[in-house]
């Protein structure tokens, strides 16, 4: 936990952030110009439809695609050090221990053949060592709301919900500045959604770190965030504080986006 005298850390910056695909008749440029904030100790939204980019941006911040994707133009600074130019080595050193990812399919990022102990314990001791390991990923399964005797068991034998909290207890065990969390909520039922909200709030808050959440769903940012970047085929389009943005959205885009969530019932004034 940040201790009152240190300043928080883990604050995002990215400036004019382009990224391509190259294809056999040329490139595809999937994030053009894109420039947003993660203010140190800070949760913000990142939201869009499907397709927008959001998913690619956050694996910009990583430096790991799923596609042959390259970053063409931009920075990406974590407190104030650009990652673009950083060699593979280094990156390995933010990946995880000051940078970590929630994903939205636990049972797909889960291995089915690790046990929940390996698995929460496998960046503790990439980054930290073995010494001390198991207590460590046992303190991070009680932060999550789940019994450390789950430590021995497998992804097969959790429901959904209690994966999603596994995943979170992996990301945040070795201590990271900054979160993000892709549609952390999209597999679940309403009521494991909102209890996986409750505790993302609650960690970052508890811990001090920034969090950046990838949604679609602005109800969830109702509920979650202190400030929105609105992404649409691979640009912002708005950035606001949620309930000015909320209050007076300015592009056409978020203006559907908030209308769509008040008639839904996901936000009301």
């Amino acid at each position: 936990m940040t201790s009152p005298t240190e300043a928080p850390r883990g604050a995002l910056l990215i400036q004019g952030l382009s990224v391509t695909i190259p294809k056999p008749a040329g490139e595809i440029r999937v994030l053009e110009d894109v420039s947003l904030d993660v203010p140190a100790g800070r949760a913000v939204a990142l939201v869009g439809g499907s397709g927008a980019g959001k998913s690619m941006t956050a694996c910009a911040v990583l430096k790991l695609f799923p596609v042959p994707a390259k970053i063409t133009a931009g920075k990406i600074l974590l407190d104030g050090t650009d990652l673009v130019p950083l060699p593979e080595r280094e990156m390995q050193a933010y990946r995880g221990r000051r940078i970590a990812m929630i994903f939205q399919e636990p049972g797909s990022a889960l291995d089915p053949v690790m046990s929940v102990g390996d698995q929460v314990m496998e960046g503790i001791v990439a980054h930290l060592g073995r010494r001390g390991a198991r207590e460590r990923a046992a303190d991070a399964l009680v932060r999550v709301g789940l019994d450390p005797a789950l430590l021995r068991r497998y992804p097969h034998e959790l429901s959904g919900g209690q994966r999603q909290r596994v995943l979170v207890a992996a990301a945040i065990a070795p201590g990271p500045e900054l979160l993000i969390a892709d549609e952390p909520t999209a597999a679940l039922d309403v009521t494991v959604q909102a209890q996986i909200l409750d505790l993302l709030g609650r960690l970052q808050r508890d811990l001090g770190m920034s969090l950046l959440l990838i949604t679609h769903d602005l109800g969830v940012v109702a509920q979650t965030c202190d400030l929105v970047h609105v992404m649409r085929a691979g640009r912002i389009v708005e950035s606001a504080e949620t309930r000015q943005l909320f209050a007076a959205p300015q592009h056409p885009y978020t203006r559907t986006l908030v209308t769509g969530a008040r008639r839904l019932g996901l936000w009301a004034e």
